[in-house]
């Protein structure tokens, strides 16, 4: 029983340049680390961020209180406790705060000692990380859980929208591998077809060197459409075939453009649209091109919209509801129960601890739901997130481009465990 002996917390920044929480736990001899990721694009109904607010420092946006709450209220709780009962030691977080949305104590600090709780357990057990949250995730299932399995990746190729200053309204264009593929092999495909798109984009006169917050190109292209076509383009000039070998999902995160009940489209002359012209364009770019993914193609809070969305593509694509859900299981009930999206991001700092991301996916399970882990485009070099999506044997992992040091952590330990499960 590895009891927790000793808790440290500190201010670290992620790779935004702003600062967030790590924390470490010592327990038998062991110590287990976590960095807390932090979203640009954030739904109203996500846990709480606590930040300090001085303007003399990081410019209001340190973590200073966040850090404090760590070492005098929640490292005292929890030290003495058994690191391997995540449900306990979750559990005392959350009565320790006792808000819905974690305000109190703040979401990063409570999800910093959640989840170092559960890396030094694996390592006092001398077991991987995806072992240790396997079993939990098992213990917690309703239903049977699906043995470990690497999640194959959804990369950024360009980005508009809250990661790269708004050139495009939609967030993120991404490619996929279609159909059983060994991962490494996945992985070269998707790097070979990011060096291509860079060309392209030069060679058509857009930049094509610098990049958004995750890694994606960032070119001021004359539509959203464009972005498309141009990742279509860059698929088959790395010599693969689009629909067959990669397909494109689209991150639309239309909650940031969404006005007075409309979709507004900056970049294209301020487009004014309802929901249904916005699902009419999105229908329309599943016909023209090999869509396989939308997420979040409406509003967090246009649910009747989302029903259309759902009805009218939901029996052909994949509908991701990011902002929609926020990881929360109170509004994946709510979703579930008024048929909308057929699938949910996870994001373990939208809601705040481990045991409530399980929750999150044993849902989505439940209902028949497909469930996509997902990185924040403010990150770091922990890279928790690849044993937390094979220990859930997810649908989808999303971690970014393949460039910046902190979205390669996590394609590298997926290097690393798909060796592990191989032998």
């Amino acid at each position: 029983m590895p009891i927790i002996e000793e808790v440290r917390a500190r201010e670290v920044l992620d790779s935004r340049g702003n600062p967030t929480v790590e924390v470490e736990l010592r327990a038998a001899g062991e110590w287990g680390r976590a960095i807390v990721p932090s979203g640009a694009s954030t739904g109203s109904a996500e846990a709480v961020e606590l930040r300090d607010g001085d303007p003399n420092w990081y410019g209001g946006r340190g973590v200073r209180r966040a850090v404090e709450n760590v070492r005098s209220v929640l490292g005292p709780a929890v030290r003495g406790q058994d690191a391997v009962d995540q449900s306990r030691i979750d559990r005392l977080l959350l009565e320790l705060d006792g808000t819905p949305r974690k305000s109190k104590l703040g979401a990063n600090a409570i999800l910093g000692v959640s989840l170092a709780s559960a890396v030094v357990a694996a390592r006092a057990e001398r077991v991987p990380l995806y072992a240790h949250l396997h079993c939990l995730f098992s213990a917690q299932a309703s239903l049977p859980a699906p043995p470990p399995r690497i999640a194959l990746p959804m990369t950024n190729m360009i980005s508009g929208g809250l990661h790269a200053g708004g050139n495009l309204d939609f967030q993120d264009i991404l490619i996929e591998p279609v159909g059983p593929i060994e991962y490494p092999v996945a992985l070269e495909w998707i790097v070979r077809v990011y060096k291509m798109l860079g060309a392209l984009l030069r060679e058509a006169g857009f930049e094509g060197r610098l990049v958004g917050d995750e890694g994606g190109f960032g070119p001021r292209l004359a539509s959203n459409r464009s972005a498309v076509e141009f990742v279509i383009r860059a698929i088959e000039r790395a010599g693969l075939v689009p629909g067959e070998q990669l397909a494109v999902a689209i991150d639309v995160a239309a909650s940031h453009f969404v006005v007075d009940g409309h979709y507004q489209l900056h970049s294209e002359n301020d487009l004014r649209l309802s929901a249904e012209q916005m699902i009419d364009r999105l229908e329309d770019w599943t016909r023209s091109f090999p869509v396989v993914s939308i997420e979040d193609g409406l509003g967090e809070a246009d649910w009747n919209g989302w029903q259309s969305l759902t009805k009218r593509l939901g029996q052909h694509v994949r509908l991701v509801g990011d902002d929609l859900f926020a990881t929360n299981p109170t509004r994946i009930e709510q979703g579930i129960s008024q048929g909308v999206a057929n699938s949910v991001l996870i994001k373990v700092n939208q809601i705040g601890t481990l045991t409530e991301t399980f929750q999150a996916i044993d849902l989505a399970r439940a209902a028949g739901y497909s469930y996509v882990v997902s990185a924040r485009s403010g990150e770091s070099e922990d890279d928790f997130l690849a044993d937390l999506a094979t220990a859930t044997a997810a649908t989808r992992i999303k971690i970014g481009s393949i460039v910046r040091s902190e979205r390669l952590a996590k394609y590298n330990r997926l290097l690393r465990i798909a060796e592990e499960l191989e032998s």
